[in-house]
């Protein structure tokens, strides 16, 4: 279990720098909901995992080590913020009430953010779809 600590942590990485590196040069269009929705489907599994082995407030003693424990957690706090900011004019666009997802954010971080962008993303392609069969 001890490599998998190791691997994980580096295909996070592997993965994060792929969708930057795709979303700065991909044309302006819409993000596939389902590319979404599989980091959703992912990330929920090992989110699962930590909490069974490390429990409910398990992230709490590692953001809370040392300096640097609390810059992580600072700055996943902001890159949430920031990332709901962001979403919540095109969620709201597409009719989905605000409320109910912050504080599905505010519970569980990325988990709540990945799920409310997946539907913002297919909420989106729907109703493009729909414009489009009109047209």
């Amino acid at each position: 279990m001890a490599a998998l600590y190791h691997i994980v942590p580096m295909l996070g990485a592997a993965i994060f720098i792929i969708a930057i590196v795709i979303a700065a040069l991909r044309p302006a269009e819409r993000p596939p909901a389902v590319l979404a929705g599989i980091a959703a489907a992912a990330f929920t599994g090992w989110s699962v995992l930590a909490v069974s082995t490390g429990g409910i407030t398990g992230f709490w003693d590692e953001h809370v080590r040392n300096a640097w424990s609390n810059q992580i957690w600072l700055d996943l706090l902001c890159a949430g913020a920031l990332a709901f900011a962001v979403l919540a004019p095109r969620a709201r666009a597409v009719g989905m009430q605000l409320l109910p997802w912050g504080l599905l954010v505010i519970a569980t971080g990325s988990v709540g953010l990945l799920a409310m962008a997946t539907r913002c993303f297919w909420l989106e392609a729907a109703r493009a779809a729909a414009i489009d069969g009109e047209g």
